[in-house]
């Protein structure tokens, strides 16, 4: 039972975070990727500091395995800025369809990292689910030549985080490793954005930002530290590589979005391949209730 609350919680953490991606998608053009995601983590630390002092008290901004929070931290910030990126050059459905390697990569990454068998039935899960991946990328990816590979290397950064949740278990509440996230990601973050403002590259200046883009990037803030707090709890209680089935919830999220939203209607292709990923995300959901009955 314990592993099937981690599957629903870790689902309801991913199905959050697609809800936030349609709002930086909402500022393509507006602001360059690269300080909407340092902004946004700018934001949640404030936020995440006085939930923290409040549950926990000065005690917790000891940190416990400073290396590996760090760890946690880079591989967030290299996740969510490459997969910001994507959001502004390729549909939302499709920059989170080819993000659904990450469940392949995570159970990889747990076999040799956390020593966690996937079974059977969740490689077949999985399986299908990139068959479904490939109906709905489908003849798209050969179109969008180097750029799908953003969305692409954000995967494997996102599931070095889901194996560095694992071994931070027991190291700190939800919020507390939240708020260590976000404080290690955020200085990263902001290079990044320097850089870039300084690189001589346009679309990567960093303009005084309109009040709308502060509000958007505050909105993020707060449901993805919720969300990526969701999906740590969710990784704590079921093995890393189950719980990464849960990102599926994602891609018929982010398909709604895209269709009533931005307009961009999927083909029956596309449904078939959202079908497929749904029912292979769920049965793999399911397994452990089956078991215990």
């Amino acid at each position: 039972m314990r592993k099937s609350n981690g599957f629903l919680i870790a689902l309801a953490g991913f199905a959050l975070l697609s809800c936030g991606d349609a709002v930086i998608k909402s500022m393509a053009g507006e602001w360059p990727a690269t300080a909407i995601a340092a902004l946004r983590f700018c934001i949640a630390i404030p936020l995440l500091g006085i939930l923290v002092l409040a549950q926990n008290g000065k005690q917790a901004l000891v940190v416990r395995r400073p290396v590996l929070q760090a760890a946690r931290g880079v591989s967030i910030a290299f996740a969510s800025l490459l997969f910001f990126l994507s959001l502004f050059f390729m549909p939302q459905a499709e920059a989170t369809a080819i993000v659904f390697v990450n469940p392949i990569l995570t159970a990889i990454l747990s076999m040799v990292f956390l020593r966690e068998r996937m079974n059977y039935a969740g490689w077949a899960s999985a399986a299908v689910a990139l068959c479904g991946v490939a109906l709905i990328l489908r003849p798209n990816l050969a179109e969008l030549g180097l750029i799908a590979l953003l969305p692409l290397v954000a995967a494997f950064f996102f599931a070095c985080m889901m194996i560095f949740n694992r071994m931070a278990a027991g190291t700190g509440t939800a919020v507390v490793l939240q708020f260590y996230l976000a404080l290690a990601a955020t200085p990263l973050l902001m290079l990044f954005a320097v850089t870039g403002h300084y690189s001589g590259i346009e679309a990567l200046q960093v303009t005084t930002p309109d009040w709308s883009i502060i509000a958007r990037c505050a909105i993020v803030a707060v449901s993805a530290s919720l969300a990526h707090g969701l999906i740590y709890v969710g990784t704590t209680r079921a093995n890393a590589a189950v719980a990464a089935q849960a990102v599926y919830i994602q891609l018929p999220v982010a398909l709604a979005i895209d269709a009533f939203i931005f307009r961009h209607w999927p083909d029956l292709a596309a449904m078939i391949g959202v079908v497929l990923i749904i029912s292979a995300g769920l049965v793999n959901g399911l397994i452990p209730l089956m078991r215990r009955k």
